[in-house]
Formats: structure tokens, sequence, C-alpha cells
């Protein structure tokens, strides 16, 4: 390996020695001047060869087992400085994406602690009506639906951000899966005294889970946020639907927000019940899907949220 690096200089030596040996010779220049020259000049170049060996050497042994990328400092040589800047790069590479691993990771414990407790209070609730002996069937599919909406969320959650889902487009009916949607929150639409109509209809081609997701996220909302005994209405128009509750409304300044990752706003905080993901994740989906999401509010009046194909 050491040849292979310094080889030039040991073919430049044969080459000159080669070169004035011809001219000695065709200037019948005796010879043995040039032998003795070449003798002392090969002394010199062994002790050179002899030194530049052993710090080759080490330069191999520290690359082999440094630890860390100023233990190379001492390289000097162009060549040396030159591989010390790219180790230093491809470590610092390396140093940040260890770190957004670690950082990933942090979120999804924390995610997972935040949502295990979502998934504690239906839990708690059913427990407590147990012990009270109020546990109707109507509680224990309410209380079901949001263990449902929490686990399926936090399962869409990891394969999002892992990139591991695939997208899959078909067409399909708007209309349709609105309604399959509506139908599973119908026992707290019942409590709540909420009416929901939707009208009007929108073949898209998309795929149908991922849209579904987006058109779930928006409607729990609608439902979660609505006072008591109002109107849900739902208008779906060729390439767009609208989702227009009457619930708590939304502070102007936290719309620019809310598709920020984990951002709640004031209504989310005391509510306790929002956990900043679900429009977040749906922005990023309906963005991937080709599609936009527009949200107007007025607080104490009431939200529409607009899905739409760019």
């Amino acid at each position: 390996m050491y040849f292979k690096e310094y080889r030039i200089w040991y073919f430049l030596y044969g080459l000159l020695f080669l070169s004035f040996w011809i001219i000695f010779e065709l200037f019948h220049v005796p010879v043995y001047f040039l032998i003795i020259s070449f003798l002392c000049n090969g002394f010199s170049l062994t002790v050179f060869s002899i030194i530049q060996f052993l710090r080759f050497q080490k330069k191999l042994k520290t690359l082999q087992h440094f630890i860390y990328v100023y233990e190379l400092e001492s390289f000097t040589l162009p060549s040396e400085i030159a591989y010390f800047t790219i180790i230093q790069q491809l470590s610092q590479e390396q140093g940040n994406t260890i770190l957004e691993y670690k950082t990933q990771e942090s979120q999804i414990n924390d995610l997972i602690k935040m949502w295990s407790h979502q998934m504690k209070i239906p839990l708690s609730a059913l427990s407590l009506m147990a012990q009270t002996e109020h546990l109707t069937s109507k509680n224990v599919q309410q209380q079901l639906l949001q263990l449902d909406n929490h686990l399926n969320n936090l399962l869409s959650y990891l394969k999002f951000n892992q990139n591991q889902d695939d997208y899959r487009f078909e067409q399909f009916s708007i209309n349709s899966i609105t309604k399959e949607i509506v139908k599973k929150y119908a026992t707290i639409c019942i409590t709540k005294s909420l009416s929901i109509s939707i009208d009007g209809d929108w073949l898209i081609t998309s795929d149908r889970k991922w849209m579904t997701f987006i058109l779930n996220q928006i409607i729990d909302n609608a439902i979660k946020y609505s006072i008591r005994s109002s109107d849900i209405i739902i208008k779906i128009e060729n390439k767009s639907i609208s989702i227009q509750d009457k619930g708590i409304g939304i502070l102007d300044e936290d719309i620019p927000r809310l598709f920020e990752e984990g951002f709640t706003g004031f209504n989310g905080h005391e509510h306790q019940k929002a956990t900043g993901l679900g429009l977040y994740m749906a922005k990023q989906i309906a963005d991937k899907l080709g599609l936009s999401i527009l949200i107007t509010s007025q607080v104490d009046k009431g939200t529409t949220v607009t899905v739409f194909q760019r």
C-alpha cells in the first residue's frame, strides 16, 4: 500500500537514473561518477523512504483506530488534509443523522405516552360506569369509538412519519366515504343531539384510505367541538367538500398555525381533547394527494373546513 501511494517518486528516480546514464554514454563521460552520485542519492532516498514508511504506518494506524475526528488534526500533507476534511464532513453528517433519529425516537416516545394517556380516558370512563352501574350499550359504543380513533390515529401517524405506506389510487365516491364516517359517529351525534346533512357528490381518483383519514379528522373535530343540538352541514361539489359546524370556533391568531405539528390552539387546550397531530397529518397527506385544505372560523359561531383539488 505504501508503494502504491509513493510509486511515482520511485518511478521518477529510476527515470532520472536512466536519462543520466544515456547522457553520460552519449558524451563519453565516465559512468562511475554517475554510479557514485546515484549511490549517494540512493542512500538519501532510502533514509527518506524509511521515514515516510514509518509516517505512513502511523497514519494507517491512526485511521484504523481513531475515535474522534480531532485525532486526525496532526495530518499535514495536502492529501491528508483532504482526507481529514472528507472524514470531518462524513462525521458531521453522521452526527446529524444520529441526532435526527434520536429526536424522532424521542418524539415518538412522547407521542406514545400522550396517546396512552388519551386511551386511558375512555377506559377509566368505562370502569367508572361499571362501578356505578350506569354502563349502557350506548356508553360502551362511545368509549370504544374513542379508543378506536386514538389507536387508528397512532398507527396512521407511525406509518406516515416513517413513510412506510404506499398510496393506492382508485376512483371512488366522496359522498359514500363521508356517509361511512358519519355513520361511525352516529351514537355520539345522538347523544349530543347533532343533526348532520350531506348533499352532493364528487367522484375522485385518489387514495381511499388516506382520503378517509383526512375527512375523518375534519368530521371528528366538527362533532367534537359542536355545541349540543346544533347542525353540521356537509356540502359536496365538483372537486371540493366543505364541512360546516356551529361550534366553539377558532381564534383568528390560531388559524395560521392549525397545521403545525403538535399545535392545539386555545380551544384545544381548553377542552383537553386535542393532540395537535390530526390536522397536521391531514394537511401533509392532502399535499401529497394534490389537495388543499382551507379553514375559516369565528369564535362561538362555528368553523368551515373545505377540502378541494388543486
